[in-house]
């Protein structure tokens, strides 16, 4: 009898975060942003990330991103480092067009003149702004300046995107925009993090949800499973509730 070995591939995490926690020290005191936080996440992964305003979302995707330091050294993150793209992405733009603003990032990583062309003209294209390629960037809209912020991100080549908030302010089609430029980073195997209290706008896109309440990680699972909790004990609306709901409205 031929015996058959079956080998187990072993995933490195992309991200690794162990007993992470952050405090600011205010002027009534410390106040404790995150709590004793553990998770990897894997390349390729997209994850949503869910939680009420002030449940720590931002602060530890800002350290995850080198923006911000942890009480302790204990973050292991890919290099280069992730790209953040803010709540409020027209605060990331530097250029008076699309092209200038995208080629700021490559031009200061070093880049030579023709290696920064074609990164601005590759993101130009994968998020669908090379018609506005010369357009004055503040009368672009707020699906497309979360789309600029995007391409920002992926002309310095960043392996992992991640987006706060990214539907705030947005109206159907610039959800739908921001759905559809999630989809390509997915097939181009780019790792994308999605934090936001929206998740009925982009739990369809995802293949984990963590969800953060009071700084604590409450739930680490699939979807799936995350819309069999009781999501508004977190202060967390759970679509298929409200649905089910919906005759309860008044129009």
């Amino acid at each position: 009898m031929t015996q058959m070995i079956v080998k187990t591939q072993i995933m490195t995490p992309q991200i690794k975060i162990e007993n992470l926690s952050k405090t600011f020290h205010t002027p009534n005191g410390k106040i404790k942003a995150l709590d004793n936080i553990s998770l990897e996440i894997f390349e390729g992964e997209c994850v949503v990330v869910g939680g009420e305003n002030g449940s720590g979302k931002s602060v530890l995707m800002s350290i995850i991103a080198g923006l911000e330091k942890s009480d302790c050294k204990n973050v292991e993150v890919s290099t280069p480092p992730a790209g953040l793209v803010f709540q409020e992405a027209e605060t990331q733009i530097l250029g008076e067009t699309p092209a200038e603003d995208i080629a700021f990032g490559p031009q200061n990583q070093g880049m030579k003149k023709t290696e920064v062309e074609l990164a601005v003209k590759a993101a130009l294209e994968k998020t669908g702004l090379t018609q506005k390629a010369d357009f004055p960037a503040r009368f672009l809209s707020g699906g497309e300046k979360r789309r600029l912020a995007i391409a920002c991100m992926l002309a310095m080549k960043f392996p992992v995107i991640i987006l706060d908030e990214p539907y705030a302010n947005l109206d159907y089609s610039g959800v739908k925009q921001v759905n559809a430029l999630i989809r390509e980073l997915k097939s181009d195997g780019k790792t994308v993090i999605i934090l936001t209290h929206e998740i009925e706008k982009c739990l369809g896109l995802a293949d984990r949800f963590i969800v953060l309440f009071h700084g604590k990680k409450v739930f680490d699972g699939s979807p799936q499973g995350g819309l069999k909790q009781n999501l508004e004990q977190w202060n967390i609306r759970n679509p298929i509730v409200e649905y089910k709901n919906a005759g309860d409205l008044v129009w």
